[in-house]
């Protein structure tokens, strides 16, 4: 990158050829998409640009032996922010919701809870469960919020010392946020779980997670836009503290997009990168520098011929070393294997899941819960893959409660995606919160140019 490119001159040079759209997205992840539709639609001519040559970022799906397997983002919130998304952009919503969506595996028996909510839950594993439906309770109002320092582990150990009770709180904390309970504020956890949706429906898609950010692309060319693949953004351009555009390598050659807005979804630590830190006040170099602490999470994909694991949906762990859960989706998306075969994924967090770990030893703990809770497991099962996402590459870029704004001291330039969550949020349903806030943003600083 040269010092003209960081610096943001908005001439481009001799060689470098130049077009304009109203609105530029960098990134095709879950943010970048949700924000890209929601522009195409009121009329912006947008343009999305993505390094990989798949979309969904670190939502997205790989084909494994004619498996359709996921390598972030499994399950989509159903009724919520994505849905309402969905529909205002006229995108098809093809989520199939398992019923019930998730059990619990406690004592050595699978214990359905639907309906019963936390009191019928807590009550399986302990005499004590009284008192934490009580504390619950409590977070309903704000006076009964526990401090921003006290983590979920904490707050749990308040009313009870059982590990089956801990365990379920932990492994909640894996599957929503990517993270430990004992370095999730409870503030954040009991926000979530008493004020928000809470992914009480949530499904999976047929053509695995990639197939939602299809959908979406789908609209965005429909309405007057275009996403450009294969296309590493060399620099985000600026000119006295405005936003003027990118430089983009596409189709083998250097690109300069002029245009008054840009929206990133690379993350801010990589967006101050692009733009340059010389262009940004120090102090916001400094908070973007400190705040970019990522979580980190292991999944397991494995396939069998034989049913492993008697559940439609998903089946989450009171006691195990890491296992969080277990998700079966050929149960209701029987599309996402070959014929004849079962398609499974065991997700867990490692210790510590924000900061370094071994991840040969992590790896190696949930083989050891999955063999315990599939009986038979090395002979009966296929392994395609283990994945292990951290560092640049994580299942969210911030720990909930620790996000950045979404606006920078660039005019005109956004950041949207999971490490800039609105408070005790987080995965996809966040992702689409803070492109509808952006997006809201936008609407209202550049209108829509006049017809063309």
């Amino acid at each position: 990158m040269t010092t003209t490119e960081k610096t943001g001159t908005a001439t481009p040079a001799p060689d470098i050829e130049a077009t304009h759209f109203d609105v530029v997205v960098v990134g095709a992840g879950a943010g970048g998409m949700f924000a890209a539709a929601r522009l195409a639609h009121k009329g912006y001519r947008t343009l999305v640009v993505e390094a990989l040559d798949k979309i969904g970022g670190r939502a997205s799906t790989d084909e494994i032996d004619g498996f359709k397997v996921n390598n972030g983002a499994i399950v989509i919130e159903v009724g919520g922010i994505t849905e309402e998304t969905f529909a205002e952009v006229e995108a098809p919503f093809d989520i199939r919701m398992p019923s019930p969506p998730i059990l619990y595996s406690i004592k050595g028996k699978t214990v359905d809870v639907t309906g019963g909510g936390w009191g019928f839950l807590l009550s399986k594993l302990t005499r004590q469960g009284a008192k934490l439906v009580s504390g619950l309770g409590a977070a309903r109002n704000d006076s009964g919020l526990p401090e921003d320092e006290m983590s979920t582990a904490e707050w749990v150990s308040k009313y009870t010392t059982n590990e089956g009770v801990h365990g379920i709180f932990r492994n909640m904390c894996a599957s929503v946020f990517a993270v430990s309970s004992t370095e999730l504020p409870a503030k954040v956890f009991l926000t979530y779980f008493t004020r928000k949706s809470a992914f009480k429906k949530f499904g999976f898609h047929p053509g695995g997670t990639i197939g939602v950010w299809q959908a979406l692309a789908a609209a965005v060319e429909r309405d007057g836009g275009e996403i450009w693949m294969s296309s590493p953004v060399r620099a985000i351009t600026t000119e006295n503290g405005a936003v003027t555009g990118i430089r983009v390598h596409h189709d083998g050659r250097d690109i300069d997009v002029t245009s008054p807005v840009v929206i990133s979804d690379v993350g801010p630590a990589a967006t101050v990168d692009l733009v340059g830190s010389e262009a940004l006040p120090e102090a916001y170099v400094d908070e973007v520098r400190t705040a970019d602490r990522p979580c980190s999470m292991i999944a397991v994909n494995f396939a069998s011929r034989e049913r492993l694991v008697d559940v439609p949906g998903m089946l989450s762990f009171a006691s195990s070393r890491r296992l969080a859960y277990i998700a079966a989706f050929t149960e209701t998306c029987p599309e996402m294997a070959p014929a004849g075969w079962n398609l499974y994924v065991g997700g867990a967090i490692p210790e510590p899941s924000v900061g370094d770990f071994d991840s040969d030893a992590e790896v190696a703990l949930v083989l050891e819960d999955l063999r315990e809770k599939i009986h038979g497991f090395d002979d009966r099962a296929t392994i395609l893959s283990i994945a292990v996402t951290r560092d640049e590459w994580p299942p969210q870029r911030a720990v909930s409660g620790f996000d950045l704004s979404n606006t920078t001291p660039i005019e005109g330039l956004w950041n949207v995606g999971d490490a800039v969550k609105e408070y005790a949020n987080g995965g996809t349903t966040a992702c689409a919160e803070t492109a509808k806030i952006v997006v809201d943003a936008v609407a209202a600083s550049y209108p829509v140019p006049a017809a063309r």
